[in-house]
């Protein structure tokens, strides 16, 4: 099976550890096509050497192979939002993951989504059950 993972990069790196708990436990289910999200060298800034245009289409060279999108979507990201939207609309199966917190809501366009699994979480304890589930559905 292979994987995509997305999370913020110019939304905002705060969650760069925690991507890179996610991939550890996705590599238990396929091959991760990303994960490079998870690396500390990685800034808000994205990768070094490449383009925009060489990011864009990489990247989605990469979603059109994968099987599945799993998003870590608590920092919000104009990017994983393309991603999801692109992955729906292939009939990707897509799962986001949100932390929720208050003064926080995520967006309608999500948790309003029939194509779009969204599950609650606060450690990353809780998300090997969800995994299983999603997974197995697959």
């Amino acid at each position: 099976m292979k994987i995509y993972f997305a999370g913020a990069i110019r939304g905002g790196r705060g969650d760069q550890k925690l991507y890179l708990e996610i991939i550890a436990l996705l590599r238990n289910y396929g091959e991760v096509l990303t994960e490079h999200i998870g690396d500390a060298d990685l800034s808000y800034a994205g990768e070094k050497g490449l383009s925009d245009k060489e990011i864009h289409d990489r990247d989605i060279t990469w979603l059109k192979s994968a099987d599945v999108l799993v998003a870590e979507v608590t920092t919000p990201s104009l990017g994983v939002g393309y991603e999801i939207g692109k992955a729906s609309e292939w009939q990707k199966p897509v799962l986001c993951l949100y932390r929720p917190s208050a003064g926080r809501l995520l967006s309608g366009m999500l948790t309003g989504s029939r194509d779009v699994k969204v599950y609650e979480y606060q450690t990353t304890g809780e998300l090997t059950k969800v995994l299983d589930d999603f997974f197995e559905e697959q």
